[in-house]
């Protein structure tokens, strides 16, 4: 059965039929067939010779597709195969540990049986609406139609707050006027500062790429890029490769979902073939801000180099320690890490440093420059050879020469292919206002807005751990397929949500902003903000998880009094062309989910407490086998070196508190 596509419609072909309707061939005499199948024979032959000596095989017409494919399918770019295989191993007398949805589903089953038997002692007509009301198999809960939808300029409120905007907008503008003087000599000095730390533009190669096979790249990297649907390069891809291939330092940025993993990718596999073998050595460090984030480039590395010998390490936290020791002493060529847990390797790794690394590359750079990783990083810029390339990439990634100074960069070039506070140019950006008095309805309105409108493919983001998780609960009782992403959870349910989420077995991903920077997940048709994030450079890496590599997309952002300024940023990134909303939900659909969610709270709290419970039960059960374990194993655990950090406590606690 095939597929066959006539302009915008599709037929489906039955091979089978087809085949049978068609006359049978009269039988040829058997030496006429013999020659005809040696002649065809020959003829493949020397057409495969011919592909194996030019580049033909490589369509240049075969456009880019972030989604790649290969042997997993297009919907399986990446996977977390090799962060899977590293999982802590679970031990005969581990705990087990009870899972949030089996509590859910419990809670779930007492309630039904409580309905029905509230039910049993109701009249006919009360027991039929308790059902049509409460029942979670209705699908859509019996409310239809979606959300009124205007744009910003029609939002006609009656509440006097566009006149005060207006006023505030006013004393804003006289206050620019004051200062413009002064903000004009500072922008000279940066830009006089700027020119002087960058490379000129004039020594970067301007050589435009309509495919990979125009940049020179070698027959094994242009396989594995044909292998998982990379053949036309991106704006990013095509001006880095070949700066990255010249062995510059590189500081790039472009919209999510523009390639740039790739874009970093590329050059180094290149560059790794000609390596010297004789002796192994580590030598390119990539560096990532999350545990997800570096399985996912590890993965589509490893995909990458699917025709090399090049080898790949992994180190993230919450994943076999003594397994990935094992891994380093072999020196592979690539290590992908997080900065603690590399730090960690360094100085309690017997036989493993960064003292030959050639190549230094930095993921969502922006993030990793922040205060919280400051320390880590010039730990690690310490330990790496000054001679290095250095690569820094992010969709938000700026070029504060202060912030850069920090990384050790020599003369670097700027690849900024997009402006970096631009959100994608095919997102549909929508807002719900949540009035000051009416903030207790955030949570009736999402989910108004998940049963009513958005049923699938959706992230939908929370400031914190908790709200995350409690949601979670929420959206449980609801009957609504959701899996959470935050911090408070293992790694081994990390990954699990993330899977669940990407192979559509549920419909909803609860996460903080840990799923928030470079994740390409296929299919997520809209993302909704259940709070604005305190950052700018945050919401457009929120946002950027829909609407990538040209595809359509849409946001929905619950907007407080208190995130004024951040709604006039999110307006003025919208591109020329892109639409923003204003997203109207009625006010007796919200009333009614309020009540219903007013009803579920008390079943909330059960939940919290019960697993609160449970935690302590395992954790008592933990402590007691850790402290038979020690009465077993006292002599092996004490004879092992303790394992150092690079702060003292003290130093840590001291420069916690000065931030604060």
């Amino acid at each position: 059965m095939t597929i066959e596509e006539d302009d915008d419609s599709f037929k489906i072909v039955d091979e089978e039929a087809e085949m049978a309707e068609e006359p049978e061939p009269t039988p040829e005499p058997a030496k006429k067939k013999r020659k005809t199948d040696k002649k065809s024979k020959k003829a493949a032959a020397a057409a495969a010779a011919k592909d194996d000596n030019t580049d033909s095989a490589f369509d240049p017409q075969f456009t880019f597709a972030i989604d790649g494919g290969g042997s997993s399918g297009p919907s399986h770019a990446w996977d977390f195969t090799a962060a899977r295989d590293m999982l802590k191993e679970k031990q005969a007398n581990t705990v087990a540990r009870t899972s949030i949805d089996e509590i859910i589903a419990k809670k779930r089953q007492e309630n039904k049986l409580k309905r029905k038997k509230a039910a049993a002692a109701e009249t006919e007509k009360e027991e039929q609406a308790d059902v049509d009301d409460d029942d979670e198999d209705i699908a859509a809960d019996g409310f239809g139609g979606g959300a009124r939808d205007k744009t910003m300029e029609d939002d006609d409120d009656d509440d006097d707050s566009d006149s005060d905007d207006s006023e505030s907008d006013e004393e804003e503008s006289g206050q620019s006027e004051d200062q413009s003087d002064t903000e004009e000599k500072n922008d000279e000095a940066e830009e006089a500062r700027k020119r002087a730390y960058f490379a000129p533009d004039e020594e970067n190669p301007t050589a435009s790429h309509d495919s990979f096979t125009s940049m020179n790249l070698s027959r094994p990297i242009q396989k594995g890029l044909a292998g998982v649907g990379f053949v036309k390069p991106t704006e990013i891809q095509a001006r880095t490769i070949p700066v990255a291939l010249l062995g510059k330092d590189i500081c790039g940025g472009a919209v999510t979902g523009s390639g740039k993993t790739a874009a970093f990718i590329v050059p180094i596999l290149e560059r790794l073939l000609y390596r010297p073998r004789q002796t192994p050595a580590t030598r390119v460090l990539i560096l990532c801000p999350t545990r997800e984030l570096a399985a996912q480039v590890h993965s589509v590395a490893t995909k990458l180099a699917s025709y090399t010998d090049i080898s790949f390490c992994l180190c993230v936290g919450g994943l076999n320690l003594r397994r990935q020791e094992a891994e380093l002493k072999t020196k592979p060529d690539v290590v992908v890490a997080t900065p603690g847990r590399l730090i960690d390797h360094v100085r309690n790794s017997a036989g493993f440093a960064l003292d030959t690394c050639e190549i230094l590359v930095m993921d969502e750079a922006d993030r990793m420059l922040e205060d919280g990783f400051a320390e880590e990083l010039n730990e690690i810029v310490k330990s790496c050879p000054k001679s290095r390339q250095t690569m820094l990439f992010s969709a938000t990634m700026t070029d504060n020469v202060d912030q850069l100074i920090r990384m050790s960069l020599n003369h670097p070039v700027r690849l900024f292919v997009d402006r970096s506070d631009q959100a994608a140019t095919r997102l549909i950006q929508e807002f719900v206002r949540i009035r000051a008095h009416k903030e207790a309805d955030r949570s009736a309105v999402l989910v108004s807005l998940c049963r009513r409108t958005f049923k699938n493919k959706v992230i939908i983001f929370f400031r914190s751990k908790v709200a995350a998780h409690q949601m979670k609960i929420l959206f449980g009782l609801l009957g609504l397929r959701a899996a959470e992403l935050h911090g408070n959870l293992t790694q081994e349910q990390r990954l699990e949500a993330l899977e669940l989420f990407r192979d559509h077995k549920v419909d909803y991903l609860l996460a903080t902003d840990l799923a928030a920077r470079g994740l390409d997940i296929k299919g997520i048709e809209v993302v909704i903000n259940y709070n604005m994030p305190n950052q700018f450079a945050q919401y457009l890496h929120r946002v950027g998880r829909t609407a990538r590599a040209g595809r359509n997309g849409r946001s929905v952002t619950l907007v407080g009094e208190a995130d004024r300024k951040m709604l006039k940023m999110a307006i003025k990134s919208a591109n020329t062309g892109s639409q923003v909303k204003n997203r109207v939900i009625p006010a007796e659909t919200i009333q009614k989910y309020k009540k219903k969610v007013d009803q579920l709270s008390p079943q909330i709290e059960e939940i919290l407490q019960e697993e609160k419970q449970e935690r302590a039960i395992r954790e008592a059960e933990m402590k007691v086998q850790k402290s038979e374990n020690l009465l077993k194993h006292a002599s092996e655990i004490y004879s092992r070196p303790a394992r150092t950090w690079f702060q003292t406590n003290k130093e840590k606690k001291t420069k916690k508190h000065s931030k604060h």
